[in-house]
């Protein structure tokens, strides 16, 4: 019990380290005004791994980078949000994150005894969804008015705040992430699998 607990703490702390390297890495990659989030599949990875709680850890990792990149000023994008309503900016990137780490470990135990499978592709889906349409969601309900008022700067004149959060911010971001995550599902299984059979 003691060896498997040192396990599931150095492989959180390995995911940790993918994390924060993948999410370094991504900051880079822009498709509009947002990054594309190549940590999904870490976490998701964790949640499935190690439950829930791990998953959740390993987005709120991900959310503080993505807010920090805000304060900063290294993400234009987060950083006009953060200075006009910091609370609200803070609250998107956090929730967003830490609950697509905790959704994606649920989906899998939601599917596990039926598929190991299908519950590992379930959950690589799950994650950009909740990710991306808790962004959408904080996006519409919590900085609307400063979306619309900076719609010009973003480039995004003449078009409605929703549109440029579905399309402009979130669309080609959001398939890049889900085909990124459903491709390396198998993948994600095969290590799942492995790692459990040596665990037991």
């Amino acid at each position: 019990m003691r060896d498997n607990r040192v396990i599931k703490l150095v492989q959180l702390a390995l995911l940790t380290a993918v994390v924060i390297l993948f999410q370094m890495m991504g900051s880079f990659i822009h498709i509009g005004p947002t990054s594309v989030s190549l940590v999904l599949v870490p976490i998701v990875l964790g949640g499935i791994l190690l439950g829930p709680a791990c998953g959740g850890f390993l987005g709120l990792v991900f959310g503080v980078i993505t807010l920090w990149a805000g304060v900063s000023g290294s993400d234009f994008f987060t950083n006009v949000l953060f200075v006009s309503q910091p609370f609200a900016t803070a609250l998107i990137c956090l929730a967003k994150a830490v609950l697509a780490g905790v959704g994606a470990g649920y989906v899998y135990k939601l599917f596990r005894n039926k598929n190991n499978l299908l519950a590992s592709f379930a959950a690589a889906a799950a994650a950009p969804v909740i990710n991306t349409g808790l962004f959408i969601l904080g996006g519409l309900t919590l900085v609307s008015g400063t979306l619309e008022a900076n719609l010009a700067t973003f480039g995004a004149e003449g078009v409605s705040v929703t549109y440029f959060l579905v399309i402009g911010c979130a669309g080609i971001n959001f398939i890049a992430e889900l085909i990124l995550n459903l491709i390396l599902a198998p993948a994600v299984n095969t290590i799942v699998t492995a790692l459990s059979k040596k665990l037991h």
